[in-house]
């Protein structure tokens, strides 16, 4: 099952490459295209590192799940 953090991991260099790619072809020279998408995989980046965070499970929560059964 793709997750969100699989995502974005897909999402980066689609938007460096893929924005600096477009912006190129619509008239924009290359050493302006790469940094604009750069800063747009840079915010895919900080998204997924501050908005939307991978949390820990906090002690409570752990030891409401019952243990796992290898068996």
């Amino acid at each position: 099952m793709t997750g969100y953090y699989d995502i974005v991991l897909g999402l980066i260099p689609v938007a460096l490459l893929g924005i600096s790619a477009a912006l190129t072809l619509v008239g924009l020279s290359l050493t302006a295209a790469i940094p604009i998408g750069a800063f747009v995989a840079m915010g895919v980046i900080g998204h997924a590192m501050f908005v939307n965070a991978p949390a820990d499970v906090s002690d409570e929560a752990q030891s409401a799940r019952p243990p796992l059964n290898a068996d």
